[in-house]
């Protein structure tokens, strides 16, 4: 079988041509590590521009109940540690073109040792953290330390960041933005709101990094509604749903439940 050549984050968007990239989130141990294996290579096959593995926290900053359910499950059934998302991402990494991202409070890594816990995402195979609860001024010196150990930085913003603030984030955030679309928790949505593309088209004028929404991204609908705004759609929660309908059912069967989803989303 022929290697298959990896992209960084900067490559996998402009390898877009203008059309927006899917960024879907993958919890990392549910409802168990082999369907996180099974899961991350299909969703690359379906199109999947850069692929958000969630390692699991008990405190989640703004999650929605949907991703703090398959958290707790990681947590408390199999008692998912770092080393086992950083061993299962290391196993398919040679099997998956597209760039992977870490979701991870900053806790988690301050815990693990932050220079240990960089040198073993690079080596896992991760190519970027996005550190959703590490503003700035506080993120300078992290933000530094990640790029130096070869990882890219993605920060948030939310429709309620200044644009003083907005302007610093973008400064910090070396492989793309990550925009919350709404104020609060994540979840499914059925609308998109009013001013999310006055708010990207803002950010956007900020800096030349990709801009990705997320919070509330649930359909194909959704996706395409933000074609030519942002560069990419974070969906999360539409994901995990469908994971948790379908967990008793294996690896294989989740994998191809929730790479048909990918593959609508990527039209």
């Amino acid at each position: 079988m022929p290697a298959i050549t990896q992209l960084s984050i900067s490559e996998a968007f402009a390898s877009r041509k203008g059309h927006i990239g899917l960024v879907p989130f993958v919890p990392a141990g549910y409802p168990d590590l082999e369907t996180t294996a099974a899961l991350l290579p299909a969703l690359a096959e379906a199109g999947a521009a850069v692929i958000e593995v969630g390692i699991p926290y008990s405190d989640p900053i703004a999650d929605g109940p949907t991703i703090q359910a398959s958290y707790n499950d990681a947590l408390t059934r199999h008692k998912i540690k770092v080393a086992d998302v950083f061993r299962v991402v290391s196993s398919i990494r040679d099997r998956v073109s597209a760039p992977m991202v870490s979701m991870v409070s900053y806790s988690v890594p301050f815990r693990y040792g932050m220079e240990r816990f960089i040198k073993d995402a690079k080596g896992a195979g991760f190519d970027g953290l996005i550190l959703p609860d590490l503003p700035p001024p506080e993120a300078e010196r992290v933000c530094d330390a990640v790029r130096t150990g070869g990882l890219d930085t993605i920060l948030l913003i939310a429709p309620t960041t200044t644009p003083q603030r907005r302007a610093e984030i973008a400064r910090l955030s070396s492989g793309f933005i990550y925009y919350l679309s709404v104020s609060g928790i994540t979840g499914e949505r059925t609308e998109l709101p009013a001013d999310l593309v006055d708010n990207v088209r803002q950010i956007k004028s900020l800096t030349d990094r990709p801009v990705c929404v997320g919070f509330g991204i649930s359909t194909p609908a959704h996706v395409a509604k933000l074609n030519g705004v942002a560069d990419g759609a974070i969906v999360g929660s539409a994901i995990v749903k469908r994971i948790t309908q379908h967990a008793g059912d294996g690896p294989a069967p989740i994998a191809r439940v929730v790479a048909d989803y990918a593959r609508q989303c990527c039209r």
